[in-house]
């Protein structure tokens, strides 16, 4: 493998100001580890530009692996989601070493939060509830999937003022295959189903929710769907906390 780095053009200026390439990506004091898991290190590099502003960079560095790197997928994803139509995180650069090591980095949304915080921190569901349903909606109609289609991968305007969202996270992202693509919707609506429970959000709203989503979908009735996505949600549920019990460390919160 040779080393790569892909720079979107209005970011080069940027990564030679801020002496970034393949290398520093693994080396740089300035970029900051904040959550180490054995599939990947999630970081963020912070600095302050000679014109007054301020930028925050968010990387994700994957170890070695074969085949298609873990990087290009992310990178494919975002693109599907653009293509798509789909608005996300605006995508820096990626780039593998000639050590098969390999990396993302994405600019800052700056002025949104996580979904999620944004309920903890008491805003209302009410505002996101349409919205969150038509883009999960819009992403399954262009025949994708997220597989991750947690509450907390939707980014939405911290000051609460405008139902903007943006989808993150496009490393799961994937064309719904041909064979079962309902099985795929089904996990993805689990997902979602399962991230608002602990929320303030109730069953009435998480039922207009589905009735949104059908409705924006074409299907007829979200009634039937509602067993499917319980019974997964179970599963999911029971997963998670295996997951919690062996690798705790997953849950840590990306620092502001």
């Amino acid at each position: 493998m040779t080393t790569e780095f892909h720079v979107a053009s209005e970011y080069q200026p940027l990564m030679r100001m801020l002496g970034i390439d393949a290398e520093a990506v693994f080396e740089h004091p300035g970029i900051v580890c904040w959550r180490s898991l054995p599939d990947r290190e999630n970081c963020t590099l912070d600095a302050d530009l000679p014109d007054g502003r301020h930028v925050r960079l968010h990387v994700k560095r994957y170890p070695p692996g074969g085949g298609t790197t873990p990087a290009e997928e992310e990178a494919r994803g975002h693109r599907l989601l653009l293509d798509a139509g789909i608005p996300t995180a605006p995508l820096v650069g990626w780039g593998a070493r000639a050590d098969g090591r390999s990396f993302v980095i994405f600019d800052d949304l700056t002025g949104y939060r996580a979904a999620d915080k944004l309920l903890e921190a008491g805003a209302a569901f009410g505002p996101l509830l349409e919205p969150t349903a038509d883009l999960a909606a819009k992403l399954h109609q262009a025949g994708l999937h997220h597989r991750d289609l947690y509450l907390c991968h939707f980014m939405a305007r911290a000051d609460g003022t405008a139902a903007d969202l943006k989808l993150i996270d496009p490393a799961r992202v994937r064309c719904l295959p041909r064979l079962l693509p309902g099985r795929w919707v089904i996990k993805d609506l689990a997902q979602f189903w399962y991230s608002t429970l602990k929320l303030p959000i109730s069953d009435e709203q998480r039922s207009a929710w589905l009735d949104r989503y059908a409705k924006q979908s074409g299907i007829p009735n979200a009634a039937a769907l509602r067993p499917r996505i319980k019974r997964k949600v179970r599963s999911i549920a029971r997963h998670d906390a295996r997951l919690h019990r062996a690798r705790p460390e997953r849950d840590v919160s990306i620092p502001h």
